[in-house]
């Protein structure tokens, strides 16, 4: 974050008056912006410092990540039972790209791969202090820099006790399904065959016609038509309404918008990198960080029969497969796509 602040002065031609002196309307007002940055470290730090704190931090960050470290200080929250009606908490993860898998009688699905990494919870908000209808637990995904950080942020992390975040979500959830904040989630918090929705900002295409923004035929390209190939045509709004209606798809910004991807099955899991495997494509660009929670779709929440609840404790359910597979999925022909590299950056 960046503090901006402001400084006034008078301007006649090329030299500069102080206010006291104004005595003619003449005078022009001018605006000079200044920025100063807001960072927890003190602003004489010269650049060797602070690269070397970047790596201090990075290496504890790093270390933490790889022991799975959870600075739980006492007794764990109690734990309830799954019952129909109960509501989870989500993830954060990283769309790593996409890759084909194949199911046993030989057909072949696009997936798109999905990292949970660092994910934790934050902050629990009980349903008095979040909307007096249900409680929300506040998660955040992938370590970030402590850099141009704010202090009031910092506070929050710091209770929870986990490293500052690149993002920060709410997750809506039962009251039985309130988690303890520092409690790490995992990619075995889903299974395969289960069915999720992916929300994330789509990939903006800037200011665009009807044709591509919203599929339009368009006008004919000959037959007396001249400049209106590409054009919406008639806006409909008659005599009747005598007006154009909200909402009338027209030419306008496309994508940098929230989308949601209803029902995405998962095809596989991969619990040592913490990795999901979600049928199809979803919104976003690569390495862009997004959603992923139980579906909403009555048709399929029948596939969520007792996952694990709140989510996966690995001290109770112990170190699981490394691949988790559906059961009509073979093992992946590209088993060994994801490099170790890419996938454990501080920041």
């Amino acid at each position: 974050m960046a503090a901006w602040g402001c400084r006034f002065i008078l301007q006649r031609g090329s030299r500069f008056i102080p206010p006291r002196t104004v005595q003619s309307s003449s005078q022009m007002v001018g605006c000079i912006r200044t920025m100063k940055n807001t960072t927890w470290f003190e602003e004489h730090l010269t650049e060797d410092n602070q690269k070397y704190m970047r790596h201090s931090i990075g290496e504890e960050y790093r270390k933490q990540t790889a022991e799975k470290l959870s600075p739980l200080k006492d007794e764990p929250w109690p734990r309830h039972e799954w019952t129909e009606g109960s509501r989870r908490v989500g993830l954060v993860a990283v769309k790593l790209g996409m890759v084909p898998i194949w199911t046993k009688t030989g057909e072949r699905h696009p997936v798109t791969m999905l990292q949970v990494q660092d994910c934790h919870v934050i902050r629990c908000m009980s349903k008095e202090e979040y909307d007096g209808r249900s409680a929300a637990l506040a998660v955040g995904g992938k370590n970030g820099s402590p850099f141009h950080r704010t202090e009031s942020s910092m506070e929050m992390f710091r209770n929870a006790g986990v490293p500052p975040k690149q993002k920060m979500t709410i997750f809506k959830v039962s009251d039985n399904a309130i988690i303890k904040p520092g409690t790490p989630l995992y990619a075995a918090h889903f299974r395969p065959g289960q069915f999720v929705d992916v929300t994330a900002k789509s990939i903006g295409k800037g200011f665009q016609g009807v044709m591509k923004r919203w599929g339009f035929k368009g006008q004919p390209a000959s037959h007396g038509q001249t400049k209106t190939h590409r054009r919406p045509g008639a806006s409909g709004p008659g005599g009747d309404p005598a007006k154009v209606f909200k909402g009338k798809k027209m030419p306008g910004q496309m994508g940098n918008v929230f989308v949601t991807a209803y029902g995405l099955k998962i095809w596989r899991v991969n619990t040592k990198y913490n990795v999901l495997y979600v049928h199809g494509s979803v919104p976003g660009h690569s390495n862009c960080l997004l959603k992923v929670r139980d579906t909403v779709l009555p048709t399929r929440r029948s596939t969520i029969l007792n996952p694990p609840f709140p989510t996966y404790f690995t001290e109770e359910e112990g170190d699981l497969d490394e691949d988790l597979y559906s059961r009509t999925t073979t093992v992946c022909l590209i088993k060994n796509i994801i490099a170790e590299p890419l996938l454990l950056k501080p920041w």
